[in-house]
């Protein structure tokens, strides 16, 4: 049965366990005449009527805030000039701000302000969101024996915040009362979580190499150290952090050793990471994902913070089968002269592919070609084994002079009857001898 408040002979009483901060209050101004007279020239009528008028010039010049100089050294504008620390440490007002992330951690009492003891105590306390209901205490198997008139009885619960929204702690209590009647006590603390960061992300594909941006910003109203961010990739990717370059030998072998955590200030600070993504050497990234960002993070006394972000999206990438790439163009190519061009085909497949043609194909327009193959046709190459690669060497020569184009460069396969693309067109320029 549920009782009514009043009637019950205990109280649930919770304190939220999360580490102080720095009280900030503005440190009390100096009289900037005790700096030129005694403090106690005033207590004497004698001597305070006498002062020079010199020294009431001197006290306007040291109370005027535009004085930057060394004598106004002593006057504090803003608590911030010297932090204002007065030594106090605070604890939060309620449960305070929790953020998605973190661990909430709490103490939680049961008093008997009754006069008579109660026996046979069954305590739960348990998180309620909107999605879910979470078990963190439960003595059913283990009743507290005995709370005495005036005592209490402690514990401590934690629960690693991973949803948004409002929560609401749930403390209940069987026991049996001095008359040997059982009750049940029920209490509810609510407090909303939110969240401390956010996570803006850009890809951007590259050929085959794939950049990811991260943008970090810090929603909370303290300054959060970042103690890890790290990428984890889909299997079928490999991840390289970009970073500036250090400015000297020393200062890179100092943070080997010590890496400072990076700080993302309060109230909207930002932070960006940078990403290289490449295909693993047998991968294809038939799938858009990329993989997740696992983020920890420090506040300024310490407490710990982590979150992974959902799967990150991409554009997939399908790798060619068969891929024809130049490698060696000669640097002078004269008129009407043979030239060697150097191509390496590879196999991206896990299967032999070939016997292979290698040809240059010819365009619909009526037009001559400016270069043309020295010698026969079509070209044969043997088969290639799977993720396999060779050297092919084209002669070619050149019939019109100045810039002109290495175009249709062709590669056909010949025992599954199946010809790819053509090699992207190449210029070159033609001078003579």
């Amino acid at each position: 049965m549920n009782a009514a408040p009043g009637t019950h002979s205990l109280a649930f009483r919770v304190m939220r366990l999360c580490r102080p901060s720095f009280h900030v209050e503005a440190p009390l101004r100096v009289d900037p005449a005790d700096l030129i007279v005694g403090e106690d020239i005033f207590d004497d009528p004698i001597a305070a009527s006498q002062l020079p008028p010199l020294i009431d010039s001197q006290i306007t010049k040291l109370t005027d805030t535009s004085d930057l100089s060394y004598r106004s050294r002593f006057l504090l504008q803003h608590p911030s000039d010297s932090f204002g620390l007065t030594g106090l440490l605070v604890l939060p007002q309620a449960f305070g701000a929790i953020y998605l992330g973190e661990t909430f951690c709490s103490y939680i009492s049961i008093n008997n302000s009754s006069n008579f003891e109660v026996r046979e105590v069954v305590i739960k306390a348990e998180i309620q969101t909107e999605r879910q209901r979470i078990l963190l205490l439960d003595t059913s198997k283990a009743p507290v024996e005995s709370i005495r008139a005036g005592g209490r009885y402690d514990f401590i619960v934690e629960h690693d915040v991973k949803e948004l929204g409002a929560h609401t702690l749930v403390c209940t209590a069987h026991y049996s009362d001095g008359d040997a009647e059982r009750k049940y006590l029920p209490q509810f603390f609510k407090f909303n979580v939110a969240n401390p960061l956010s996570v803006r992300t850009k890809v951007r594909a590259v050929k085959e190499t794939t950049y990811l941006e991260a943008c970090i910003e810090n929603h909370t109203k303290t300054n959060l150290y970042m103690d890890q961010v790290e990428f984890e990739p889909a299997p079928q990717w490999n991840a390289k952090i970009l970073k500036a370059e250090e400015k000297s030998e020393t200062d890179s072998q100092t943070r080997d050793i010590y890496k400072p955590p990076v700080l993302i200030r309060s109230g909207g600070g930002i932070h960006n990471y940078l990403y290289q993504l490449r295909l693993s050497t047998q991968g294809s990234a038939q799938s858009n994902v990329l993989g997740k960002l696992q983020i920890i993070w420090r506040t300024n006394l310490g407490e710990p913070g982590r979150l992974q972000t959902q799967q990150i999206l991409g554009t997939p990438i399908t790798r060619k089968e068969i891929e024809m790439c130049i490698t060696e163009v000669p640097s002078v190519i004269n008129l009407n002269k043979p030239f060697p061009v150097h191509l390496n085909l590879t196999n991206h497949t896990d299967r032999e592919l070939g016997p292979f043609e290698v040809w240059l194909s010819q365009d619909d327009s009526l037009e001559e070609k400016a270069v043309i193959i020295n010698g026969l046709q079509t070209m044969e190459l043997l088969q290639l084994e799977a993720f396999g690669t060779t050297d092919v060497h084209l002669n070619l020569i050149a019939t019109k002079l100045g810039v002109q184009k290495i175009t249709g460069i062709t590669v056909f396969e010949k025992t599954e009857k199946k010809t790819y693309e053509p090699l992207p067109d190449i210029e070159i320029f033609v001078d003579i001898d």
